[in-house]
């Protein structure tokens, strides 16, 4: 089944959280991090950190705590049997830390096929603010969708 175009511009339910160093020390060990500003308060102040940063892909995690964060895909008639992750890129503005009460807004900003409609595209940008409004990032993932029935 095809991704309806119209998907576009659907602005997805915002999810919010607030930021604890024991996530991000867990966030970045199960990552494999390695560099101590990401666990190290010591190593993150001496790095010129006001406390432990967020590691660079944590902000992509916020979304996952929504309690169905593929649920537009199943709204939209997507098989997530055949939904694969495609691309993700961060545009920072600022860094992250405990304490910080953190955003997502995503939205769908595009809609396309290639392979006569065998794979599809669908591209979500998620702003990440603080409570005051201030950026932090903005996210950009592309999902594929495999449509094994779709001409070759």
């Amino acid at each position: 089944m095809a991704v309806d175009p119209a998907l576009v511009g659907k602005e997805l339910p915002p999810t919010t959280l607030t930021v604890d160093a024991g996530r991000l020390r867990f966030f970045a060990k199960a990552i494999g991090e390695t560099n101590p500003i990401y666990t190290d308060l010591d190593a993150a102040k001496a790095a010129g950190y006001t406390d432990l940063p967020a590691p660079p892909t944590f902000l992509f995690s916020i979304e996952l705590e929504n309690s169905d964060p593929f649920g537009f895909l199943t709204e939209a008639g997507v098989d997530l049997r055949f939904v694969l992750h495609g691309e993700q890129s961060f545009t920072y503005h600022s860094d992250a830390y405990p304490g910080d009460v953190l955003t997502a807004t995503p939205r769908v900003t595009d809609v396309y096929s290639k392979k006569g409609g065998a794979l599809e595209f669908i591209v979500k940008e998620t702003a990440i603010t603080r409570v005051d409004g201030t950026a932090v990032a903005d996210l950009k993932s592309v999902i594929v969708v495999r449509n094994p029935g779709a001409g070759q």
